[in-house]
């Protein structure tokens, strides 16, 4: 372990007005996105499209402080034969590998998932390093039960999963590689904003006990949690304030300080929900770490449907790329303004 080596990755990682890319999808679920847009999912079309992305300025030498890919991504080229991982760090960014290798069912609790992947980790690790990677993410998913069930998630669940996360980021640490560790308590549901927050709560506490227990230097981390949020479904959802405010006190009752940094996920907010939650968060409070973004879909939405798989839309796609980093790069500092989405676009 290179203790000063995760240390300086994790803080470049949440460098002021500065979030991480996520475009660590799947084949499957990247081939998903590409049918919406009637474009075939193939190496080359995922090259294409990645490369896009990682070519656009001034997004990633401004805006983006570190990129989470997918395997094949990692170890792809770009055209012109330059490796992605260059491109990245030419950038200014740091590059990142997707480690875990998916939520399957969690044995003996219907509903409920275990994130798989710790089998091989140990060397996949080391050739990743090899490769450029310099920071890992490892999700967990966790879902809260429908129409007032209360057993979901089950303390099993979230035992095992958190167990599973501090294992993952122990071995990332002997790797020297920087764990982002990705409890997520999914909005989908029909859940107030009260019992997201109560199951967030018990998540974070159980996972920093778990940290603890296992030996990993927080200082080297990064923590990518769900924000405080009312279900998709809720009756009645809660506005951007009160998801502020939940936020920061659920973090606050949790998170130690030790943490250099949190970037959230977007867990299906839509672009702007996403950046005016993070900007509340912001303007509103000042907290011992610094509060980013990691977002995948709230990044890539807008110019996936612009690029439409066409070259003729190329640039029209990265100056809608430039467009959303520049307005979560501002969240991230506590400058956005609603009304920046129509100047700037």
């Amino acid at each position: 372990m290179d203790l000063d080596l995760l240390c300086e990755t994790a803080e470049a990682m949440v460098a002021p007005g500065k979030g991480i890319l996520a475009a660590d999808e799947s084949t499957g679920t990247i081939t998903k996105r590409f049918d919406s847009i009637s474009l075939e999912s193939t190496p080359d079309s995922r090259r294409d499209w990645r490369e896009m992305l990682l070519r656009t300025a001034p997004a990633m030498t401004d805006h983006i402080s570190g990129v989470i890919m997918y395997d094949e991504t990692l170890r792809q080229n770009a055209a012109d034969g330059t490796p992605l991982v260059k491109l990245i760090t030419d950038a200014g960014a740091v590059p990142g590998i997707k480690v875990d290798t998916g939520a399957k069912p969690l044995a003996g609790s219907e509903g409920e998932t275990i994130t798989e992947g710790l089998d091989g980790l140990r060397d996949r690790l080391s050739e990743y390093f090899e490769i450029g990677a310099r920071f890992a993410k490892w999700r967990a998913v966790i879902n809260i039960g429908k129409d007032g069930d209360d057993s979901m998630p089950s303390q099993y669940c979230i035992a095992t999963n958190v167990h599973a996360l501090a294992r993952y980021a122990a071995l990332c640490q002997e790797a020297s590689i920087v764990p982002i560790v990705e409890p997520e308590v999914i909005m989908d549901g029909d859940h107030s904003i009260e019992r997201c927050y109560e199951v967030t709560e018990f998540t974070l506490k159980s996972l920093y006990r778990e940290l603890f227990d296992q030996g990993v230097v927080l200082e080297g981390t990064i923590l990518k949690p769900n924000m405080i949020i009312s279900g998709t479904k809720a009756e009645s959802r809660a506005g951007v304030e009160e998801v502020a405010d939940m936020t920061v006190e659920c973090l606050a009752n949790c998170v130690p300080v030790a943490v250099p940094g949190i970037a959230f996920l977007s867990g299906g907010q839509s672009d702007e929900e996403a950046t005016a939650h993070l900007q509340a968060m912001n303007s509103g409070y000042d907290t011992p770490w610094p509060l980013t973004f990691s977002y995948g879909r709230a990044l890539q939405a807008a110019p996936l449907k612009t690029w439409a798989g066409k070259k003729d839309n190329y640039e029209a796609a990265q100056a809608a790329f430039n467009h959303r980093a520049r307005m979560n790069g501002l969240a991230a500092l506590g400058e956005y303004e609603e009304n920046m989405e129509k100047e700037m676009a």
